[in-house]
């Protein structure tokens, strides 16, 4: 998705202006893809901006970054305020918000010094990640012939830069393929999630998604997902997956940040017998959607308003 443009960008405590956002050429992080990030969605509310599950985002990029051995150097209510307040700068009713931690300019090598920690948030206009088609009708999946990052290669817990290399091969191979997204599996063959994305099944009215233990990220829209079914009597389960169960199953949907739920339509070129947005995936993503512009009070917890 093509980056458009805002006035400003938080980096260690000073908003500058967009074009003056730079790092030096060797700053570590771009030689050893050491750093972690997340990605966060404002959305346009009755009440102005607000963005959703903030600070569990950013719970979430402390927990990446003690992975990698760093230090922000700023807490989780530093990090909000300076979120909330780059969104006010910036003007933005909606858009999507990048913190990233990243080592700064000083030192080279494949041990980098860990205490040039330099953190940056930026925000801009977000659309449709997958297609307007993909979110209306479904995505088209393939299996990837590249496998997920184990727990023992790169931790799949940490949302880290370097280890999107993997999500980026198997993307890359599927949209040269004519496919709309991948999905990776882990060395014992289970589904483990999309490119940048987790996956659901629906199979007799019940919803399976893929364990942790089956390295995927713990996607917060995810645990939004899981909740909102839960509260609304539908039976999750988070077991392993095989293909061949995708295949069969009677709805299948992805969920993530700048996805948010997009149905599934086929896996493989087998299609799903709901054959693109089901009735629970579109029960789930109505709800979905009212929950983050705030119009469900019994969620509103989750919004933090610029």
């Amino acid at each position: 998705m093509k980056l458009t443009p805002t006035s400003t960008v938080w980096m260690d405590g000073e908003f500058v202006a967009w074009d003056e956002a730079q790092v030096h050429v060797l700053t570590p992080s771009l030689h050893y893809g050491w750093g972690v990030y997340e990605g966060i969605r404002a959305y346009d509310t009755e009440s102005g901006p607000a963005v959703f599950r903030l600070r569990d985002h950013l719970r979430r990029l402390h927990d990446s970054a003690r992975v990698y051995l760093m230090d922000p150097g700023w807490s989780v209510d530093e990090l909000t305020e300076a979120s909330l307040e780059l969104l006010r700068r910036t003007g933005l009713d909606s858009g999507y918000l990048r913190p990233i931690v990243y080592l700064g300019y000083g030192s080279m090598g494949v041990a980098p010094a860990l205490d040039s920690t330099r953190v940056a948030i930026a925000a801009w206009p977000w659309g449709s990640y997958l297609g307007e088609s993909a979110e209306q009708d479904g995505c088209r999946l393939m299996v990837s012939s590249w496998q997920r990052n184990g727990i023992h290669a790169v931790p799949p817990l940490a949302k880290a830069t370097g280890a999107y290399v993997n999500s980026a091969l198997a993307k890359v191979g599927a949209l040269r393929a004519g496919y709309d997204d991948a999905l990776m599996l882990t060395a014992t063959g289970h589904v483990a999630e999309a490119s940048a994305a987790n996956i659901f099944a629906v199979r007799d009215e019940v919803l399976i998604t893929p364990p942790i233990s089956d390295n995927i990220l713990p996607g917060l829209t995810r645990d939004t997902v899981i909740t909102l079914a839960r509260d609304l009597g539908l039976t999750v389960k988070e077991q392993s997956l095989t293909r061949s169960e995708l295949y069969v199953a009677d709805e299948a949907f992805l969920t993530g940040t700048a996805a948010e739920i997009v149905p599934v339509a086929s896996v493989d070129d087998r299609p799903l017998a709901a054959g693109g947005c089901g009735p629970i995936t579109k029960q789930l993503r109505d709800v979905f959607h009212d929950v983050v512009r705030g119009r469900v009070p019994t969620y509103r917890h989750w919004l933090e308003f610029a």
